[in-house]
């Protein structure tokens, strides 16, 4: 095998994302041969030399590439130091999952769990432009001059909030439902943006991360990606099936495999769902 970045095998590898592969490094916790490495874009060959992070060998770890339906009341996060739910206590599997991106605790919808971390930074780098779609209840009824704001984009932070598509497609007591495609992954963005018009947000529901959709999973459920969901999902964001390379046999252990859901088993359903207004 060819040598590569560092950063990139612990990340190939499922131990974080590149970049917070990066900080490992820079704070010594990784070896090499049993020489500390602090040197970004050191170049390794995983087959032939002994990496190790925290004392621990770097092993090679299937991958697994997890939807799940997070429900409202838990944390997106591996672990939390108050005891409150994680994400992590929905989902039990033997390999180190992380989520991808965040839902607040007061959202629910689509969540994706991996241990790849080169598709974990494709999906969270605005650079990729990665599109997320959800269904938002607003406490009122936004005039239509509002919404033109919106569409123009409102500043937060002192950098304007660019959403893709903001559409009412249907009102309740409490105010108007919208769907609001977003590509930016700023911390409770949506939130924000709407309590700056004027508008908080009282329901937060994500249907939809690039080609995926959540479909009629149930909350708190969750399931391996088909492989036509990962091949779809690596070509949003950039990574060919050339690009793959050595991944093509675990993408093939993936054909056939039962979809995993919590108390029982069933097959996957389709990529493509459609937005269907109530």
């Amino acid at each position: 095998m060819a040598e590569q970045r560092l950063q990139r095998v612990l990340a190939a590898h499922g131990v974080a994302s590149r970049r917070k592969a990066e900080q490992l490094i820079l704070a010594g916790r990784v070896t090499v041969d049993g020489v500390v490495v602090r040197q970004l874009g050191t170049k390794v060959d995983p087959e032939r030399q002994e990496i190790r992070v925290d004392g621990k060998l770097l092993r090679p770890e299937p991958r697994r590439y997890i939807m799940l339906h997070k429900p409202v009341g838990y944390i997106t996060t591996t672990a939390d130091e108050h005891g409150r739910k994680t994400v992590l206590d929905l989902v039990k599997v033997p390999e180190r999952v992380v989520p991808v991106g965040r839902l607040d605790r007061d959202s629910s919808g689509l969540l994706l769990l991996t241990n790849d971390g080169d598709l974990i930074y494709r999906i969270t780098h605005p650079r990729y432009e990665l599109e997320k779609e959800y269904e938002v209840l607003v406490d009122g009824f936004p005039p239509p001059e509002v919404e033109e704001a919106l569409r123009r984009g409102v500043p937060v932070d002192g950098r304007p909030v660019q959403i893709r598509r903001l559409e009412a497609v249907r009102t309740e007591p409490e105010g108007t439902v919208y769907r609001v495609v977003i590509h930016e992954g700023r911390n409770r963005i949506i939130r924000r943006v709407f309590e700056r018009v004027g508008y908080p947000v009282l329901r937060l529901h994500r249907v939809r991360i690039g080609p995926l959709w959540l479909g009629n999973l149930a909350p708190g459920q969750w399931r391996d990606l088909t492989p036509e969901e990962l091949a779809a999902l690596r070509r949003a964001v950039g990574l060919s099936e050339t690009a793959a390379g050595a991944e093509s046999k675990e993408r093939e252990q993936y054909r056939g495999r039962t979809v995993q859901l919590r108390g029982r088993d069933r097959r996957s359903g389709r990529i493509g769902q459609k937005y269907r207004r109530r």
